[in-house]
C-alpha cells in the first residue's frame, strides 16, 4: 500500500484512528457503533493504522471482532495495518507498571485484537507512576520486542516534562531509544506546547516518531458539550474554558466554517511541517461513527490543492507542500482571532489548570 510514510522501521500514516471513540468514556454506548464498516472506511481512506488502549473498555474487544469481519479481511491482511495499543494504566485511578502485569496485559491485547504481534505498546499515561518505575517497564517491553511479539515500544501521556524525562532516562539506561512517544491535547489550536518545546526535547533523547492525539482537545473544539460517555463528563476543562471555547465556535461558524473543522486543518498542518529533520509526527483523532470518517475526510480535501487529492490514500500521507496556500492564508488569519478570543485562555494546560508561557 502506498498509504504511509516511513520513518527508520515504524510506519505510520499521517493520521491514525483513535480507539477511544470505542470507549464508554466517550461514548454511551460503544457496542452499538458500526465499528467494522468504520476501520474499512478509514483502511480505504489511507488511515490504516489503529491507536487504542485495555484502559478504553471495550475498544479492544470490538476492535478485534471488526478486524476479524468480512468487512476487513476481504481487502485486507494483518501485514496492511499497524495496531498499537498500552499497558499499566488499570482504570481512572489503578496503574500497574509491574513486569509481570505488562506481560498479562500485551498477551490479553494480543488475544482481544486476534493477531500473533502487535506493533506499537505504549506506557500508558507515564506521568502517574514514578520516572523509575516507567523506565523499568519500557525495559519490559523491550523484552517483549526482542522477542518479537511487540514491534516497537513507546510511552503516552499528556505531561510533556515527564515524556521527555523518561524518554532520556530510557536512553541513558538502555543505551537505545524509545521508537514512539505520544502526546495528546498539546497539538491544537488551544495548547501548541508539544510543537515549540516537545518535539525539539523529545529528538535530543533519540525519539523520531511522534503521535500527536486530540486534535480537537478531546472534544472540547467544536460546537456543543464535550463528549460524554456512560462514564460521565470527566473532560477536564473548566467552564470558564467551556464558555470561551463556546464563543470562539459561534465565531467561526459566522465566517463560514466549524470550529472542529479548523482545529483539524490546524493540528494536521503543524503535525506535516513538523515532520522534516528525521522527525515524523503523525496526528491520531477518535472516531465514533462513518459520518466522522466522511468528515474528517472532507476536512483533508479542504487543505488540499486540487491537483494533489488522492481519494484512496488521502489520510495517508500528508505533505505540506501539498497544502493550499489560499486556505493556510485564510486560517492563519482565523487561528490569531481565535487566540485573541481565548485571551486567558489560550495556552491552556489541562494538568496545572494555567497557561503555560508561550515558549
Amino acid at each position: 500500500m502506498d498509504s504511509v510514510l516511513e520513518t527508520h522501521a515504524l510506519r505510520l500514516p499521517s493520521l491514525i484512528l483513535g480507539g477511544a471513540g470505542f470507549s464508554y468514556q466517550l461514548h454511551p454506548d460503544p457496542k452499538s457503533i458500526p465499528v467494522s464498516k468504520i476501520i474499512r472506511r478509514a483502511f480505504d481512506a489511507g488511515m490504516t493504522a489503529i491507536d487504542t488502549s485495555p484502559y478504553y473498555e471495550p475498544s479492544e474487544k470490538l476492535l478485534g471482532s471488526a478486524l476479524a469481519s468480512v468487512d476487513v479481511t476481504s481487502k485486507y491482511s494483518r501485514s496492511d495495518y499497524i495496531l498499537m495499543t498500552k499497558v499499566g494504566r488499570v482504570s481512572a485511578n489503578e496503574f500497574n507498571y509491574s513486569p509481570e502485569w505488562i506481560r498479562a496485559s500485551v498477551s490479553r491485547s494480543l488475544d482481544r485484537l486476534g493477531t500473533a504481534y502487535l506493533d506499537v505498546v505504549f506506557c500508558h499515561d507515564v506521568e502517574f507512576v514514578s520516572p523509575e518505575d516507567a523506565i523499568e517497564a519500557v525495559g519490559t517491553l523491550f523484552e517483549l520486542s526482542d522477542r518479537g511479539i511487540i514491534k516497537h515500544v513507546g510511552i503516552s501521556g499528556y505531561c510533556i516534562d515527564r515524556l521527555i524525562h523518561v524518554a532520556k532516562g530510557v536512553l541513558e539506561k538502555y543505551q537505545r531509544p524509545l521508537d514512539i512517544v505520544q502526546n495528546w491535547s498539546q497539538l491544537n489550536l488551544l495548547n501548541s506546547r508539544l510543537e515549540k518545546y516537545g518535539i525539539p526535547e523529545l529528538r535530543k533523547a533519540g525519539v523520531s516518531v511522534i503521535c500527536s492525539s486530540s486534535p480537537l482537545a478531546s472534544g472540547l473544539l467544536r460546537s456543543g458539550n464535550v463528549p460524554c460517555g456512560k462514564l460521565g463528563d470527566w473532560h477536564p476543562a473548566p467552564d470558564g474554558l467551556r464558555k470561551a471555547v463556546r464563543q470562539v465556535s459561534t465565531w467561526v461558524e459566522a465566517q463560514g466554517s466549524t470550529l472542529a473543522a479548523l482545529a483539524l486543518r490546524f493540528s494536521l498542518s503543524k503535525a506535516a511541517r513538523a515532520s522534516q529533520d528525521g522527525i515524523s509526527v503523525h496526528t491520531i483523532i477518535g472516531i465514533c461513527s462513518i459520518r466522522d470518517v466522511e468528515e474528517n475526510l472532507l476536512v483533508i480535501e479542504g487543505m488540499m490543492q486540487p491537483s494533489d487529492i488522492k481519494h484512496h490514500s488521502i489520510a495517508g500521507v500528508l505533505d505540506a507542500d501539498s497544502f493550499s496556500r489560499e486556505r493556510e492564508n485564510v486560517d492563519l488569519e482565523l487561528y490569531q482571532k481565535i487566540q485573541e478570543t481565548l485571551g486567558e485562555w489560550a495556552e491552556y494546560d489541562f494538568q496545572t489548570g494555567k497557561r503555560v508561557s508561550r515558549i
